[in-house]
């Protein structure tokens, strides 16, 4: 860094000048610091005739006319005013006025400055040949770039002001060929069209129109002949890490503990900022912030903590920062993996079956922690906290939990640690007993079903290469009566095939019956979801319709849950319903079948049984708003079923059919809610169910 400091001084030194000098380097690789605290001081400490120099400073960043560079102009050079008025007033008889000076006159003009009632002449105020100007973040200017390096170029060449200009020149690159890229597009197509090229087939319409409009709007080449015209130099800023590093962890002074350890780990914070392949010093800065959270909030609360954890979460903060900020992926891309369990499933799983999300993971583990040996590598908490800006206390409870238990994989149960780590990493003297433990799981129902599905195709691996004794007929039969009890302790799982990927081992053909056999109880599980999802959103009817209008409209509208429920409950439940519900209820079905209709096909019989359950109650019934209510949604009811013309609606009567639609049409309001309530009551006691609520998972303050 020494050496480009006394280049840029050797250009401010220079007796004559016609050029501009650039500062060239990557967004948050910490140029403008660079300047503030390297160079502004340097240059402003060299003496020009007696006279010090001055710098005048202007960011461009969100500038949107050439007006605001003047007025930043002014605004500048009024701070001199103060120290040089009287110097100023006695006139130096200077005639010639600076252009830059000429902009700073154009504002003063515009806010009234006077002295004495007169305008000031800034004729003699300023002198050029001790002024140093600093224009910073050109790329993030809205005014055109070459409207802007043309607006400097009357300092450089008019004036011979030493000028120092700040930039990214692989973004104001991406800037100048995407900048108004539809208008672009449209004309580059209008004038192929009427050249009559547009629709040839000698290339690619894309390539065409890609070549046109380089042809047209060339700005990159028109840049780069004003820049040979203006810039003299061009220095490529790459700072040297050790020693920024130092300043950054000056802002953690007043925590001794976390200094200590991020000073004792520089090199770890070192090798994770090289492997993440930028120099964005800005994203690191905000990670090592984070850390500090993390670092606190374990310290706090699991003061014992392991110093390899520790260095994990250091690296992983950092990591997961740069990947997610840095844009090198989605946000989303971690958001999937729950666990460290599941992480290293997927980091298995990679070695034989490779999609694009197990192959970025994969690539992710390789990259950070390499030659860095832990087992625990993926922390929930921390993603959630890098992702959202949200400390989920309840996520990060759970990871310290299975951090401290799990610390020493041996004692982890035995399918596990064939889910979750290389196999062969397990002593051949343990293994037998963890055969014998995981066999002993499924006789006892204690493991979900899909996890007895991943842990078959380790059995069926260990049979192939003779690592178990076990006849496969006889492993399969475990299994499969493993599988029919499990089932009725597991949850439908609505990731199948990302779980089944995750199996890091050759199948073999035995796996072909116990999927079949998986895939008919998961069916089972789902149907078993979706009715109770469906009993426990509509008993929010009719006594809780804000309940049920929320819950419906976000987990309902693409979801053909009605086919999990009974259309006679129901139609119970409609005609208990206010006359406004019933409206409301009417609409809401018509409209998610209108913009659903190929998700929502299997409702369609429940649709056209409900209509005629509702059809044969209001028949013979004397008038009155909610009879009327009821027709009319019974007849709209056939918008829905006319959306499936190729269904099937001659069914068969069913028991619930025939039994007799009792008459509530006499009853009170009061009536009619008292029975409901009396029914869900009694529902409550025979399925033990319970209403969802609303969990507070411990949010922490969003940031320091």
């Amino acid at each position: 860094m020494e050496e480009l400091v006394e280049s840029i001084l050797d250009y401010v030194r220079a007796d004559y000048t016609d050029y501009a000098i650039m500062i060239n380097g990557e967004w948050g690789s910490g140029k403008t610091y660079f300047w503030n605290h390297k160079v502004r001081n340097k240059i402003e400490s060299l003496q020009l005739n007696g006279r010090k120099y001055t710098t005048i400073y202007m960011s461009l960043y969100g500038i949107s006319n050439l007006e605001d560079i003047s007025k930043k102009i002014f605004i500048e050079t009024t701070q001199l005013m103060d120290k040089n008025l009287k110097k100023y007033m006695g006139a130096h008889g200077q005639t010639n006025i600076p252009e830059y000076a000429k902009t700073g006159l154009d504002m003063a003009n515009f806010f009234g400055v006077t002295q004495n009632g007169d305008k000031i002449d800034y004729g003699n105020f300023f002198a050029t040949d001790d002024k140093v100007l600093c224009f910073d973040d050109l790329e993030r200017a809205n005014v055109d770039v070459i409207d802007i390096l043309g607006y400097i170029n009357n300092f450089v060449e008019h004036d011979h002001i030493k000028t120092i200009i700040i930039c990214n020149e692989k973004e104001l690159s991406t800037k100048l060929k995407s900048s108004n890229l539809e208008m672009k597009t449209f004309i580059a197509t209008y004038l192929l069209d009427k050249e009559g090229n547009l629709l040839k087939a000698d290339k690619p319409m894309v390539e065409k129109i890609s070549e046109k409009i380089e042809y047209v709007f060339d700005k990159a080449n028109d840049y780069e002949r004003i820049k040979e015209k203006l810039i003299g130099e061009t220095f490529e800023y790459a700072p040297k890490f050790n020693y920024i590093i130092n300043g950054l962890l000056m802002r953690y002074e007043n925590n001794p503990d976390l200094i200590r350890f991020l000073r004792e780990h520089t090199a770890l914070i070192t090798s994770t900022f090289i492997k993440s392949g930028t120099r964005n010093l800005r994203i690191l800065k905000h990670a090592l912030n984070d850390f500090k959270k993390v670092f606190e909030t374990v310290n706090r609360c699991y003061p014992n903590t392991n110093l390899r954890v520790l260095q994990t979460m250091l690296i992983f903060t950092i990591a997961v920062s740069f990947e997610i900020k840095a844009g090198k992926i989605t946000k989303d891309k971690f958001i999937n993996i729950n666990s460290n369990e599941e992480y290293k499933a997927i980091l298995v799983s990679s070695r034989v079956l490779m999609d694009n999300r197990q192959f970025y993971i994969k690539e992710f583990d390789n990259n950070y922690y390499f030659n860095f040996k832990s087992d625990y590598r993926f922390f929930k908490f921390i993603e959630i906290y890098v992702r959202t800006r949200i400390f989920d206390m309840k996520a990060f409870k759970n990871d310290m939990e299975v951090i401290i238990n799990t610390i020493d994989t041996e004692k982890l149960p035995g399918h596990k640690r064939l889910l979750t780590e290389e196999y062969w990493k397990i002593s051949d003297d343990q293994f037998p007993g963890i055969i014998e433990e995981v066999l002993e799981d499924i006789r006892n129902a204690r493991l979900q079903l899909i996890d007895l599905v991943k842990l078959f195709a380790y059995f069926s691996y260990f049979s192939r290469r003779g690592l178990i004794d076990y006849d496969m007929k006889f492993i399969k039969s475990i299994f499969l009566e493993g599988m029919a009890d499990a089932a009725k302790k597991s949850v439908f799982c609505d990731n199948i095939d990302e779980q089944l990927s995750r199996i890091g081992i050759d199948v073999g053909e035995d796996m072909e019956e116990i999927l079949e056999h998986f895939h008919e109880l998961n069916r089972k599980l789902e149907d078993k979801m979706y009715r109770e999802k469906a009993d426990s959103i509509f008993r929010c009817i009719p006594m809780k319709m804000e309940l049920f209008y929320d819950k419906f409209a976000n987990e309902c509208m693409d979801k053909p849950i009605l086919n999990h429920y009974d259309p006679y409950q129901m139609f119970q439940r409609i005609t208990c319903a206010s006359n406004e519900d019933i409206v409301l209820i009417k609409e809401m079905l018509i409209d998610r079948a209108i913009k659903h209709k190929d998700e929502l096909k299997e409702e369609a019989k429940f649709i056209f049984k409900l209509k005629r359950v509702l059809d044969d109650y209001c028949k013979g019934k004397d008038i009155n708003i909610k009879i009327v209510m009821l027709k009319e949604f019974a007849k709209d009811l056939d918008e829905i079923i006319n959306l499936y013309d190729d269904v099937d609606f001659s069914v068969e009567e069913t028991p619930m059919e025939n039994e007799l639609v009792e008459d509530t049409s006499e009853l009170s309001d009061e009536e009619i809610l008292a029975r409901m309530y009396a029914e869900d009551e009694a529902n409550k006691e025979d399925d033990e169910y319970t209403e969802e609520v609303d969990i507070d998972i411990g949010i922490l303050e969003d940031d320091d």
